[in-house]
């Protein structure tokens, strides 16, 4: 479970920068790669909560428009330390990618033509498919555990058809599972 939390503020600003710091500086390919590594500073490094905690924070972020990383960043600086908490979280996840979009796209125009720099970007696309298999496989264990393996996997084979093939946004399909959960409870 959750370790202490710091009852220093100072501190836990520090460790609310440095961690989604990190997630800014290395959630390279967007929203979706981030989120293993928020996963990581907010279950694993610091504890600020736990593993379905996040997945319910995921699940919700997701039907709401805009980057999934910055509300990520927002709700958990909000719900450790308040507005400030919440102001700093943001800032340190959204500032390193827009210094090293300045530097790299003023850098990389000069070269985006060479092999290498080509190289650099497809390389990095298997590395994030790894990181969101990891988060993916993690999720579906745990869906495993509560809702049963067999409807688990339905429901991830129906959510890739509807996704996939019949192009339905994520955020509609998440929706529907909120209400259909939602309608099942008010009923229990």
């Amino acid at each position: 479970m959750a370790r202490s939390q710091p009852t220093d503020g100072k501190k836990l600003q520090r460790q609310l920068f440095a961690g989604f710091f990190r997630v800014g500086m290395l959630g390279y390919g967007g929203g979706p790669a981030s989120i293993p590594l928020i996963q990581k500073e907010a279950v694993d490094t610091y504890q600020w909560m736990d593993e379905e905690e996040f997945a319910d924070i995921l699940a919700i972020g997701n039907t709401l428009p805009g980057p999934i990383a910055t509300k990520m960043a927002g709700y958990i600086g909000w719900r450790k330390a308040g507005a400030l908490g919440m102001a700093n979280a943001i800032a340190a996840s959204v500032v390193p990618t827009v210094i090293l979009m300045v530097i790299l796209l003023v850098s990389l125009a000069s070269f985006r033509e060479y092999s290498w720099v080509q190289g650099m970007t497809q390389g990095v696309l298997p590395v994030v498919a790894v990181m969101l298999g990891v988060l993916t496989w993690s999720f579906l264990k745990k869906a495993s555990v509560s809702m049963g393996g067999t409807a688990a996997a339905g429901l991830a084979v129906v959510s890739a058809v509807l996704i996939e093939w019949l192009g339905l946004h994520p955020a509609f399909l998440i929706a529907a599972l909120i209400l259909i959960v939602l309608g099942r409870r008010s009923r229990t």
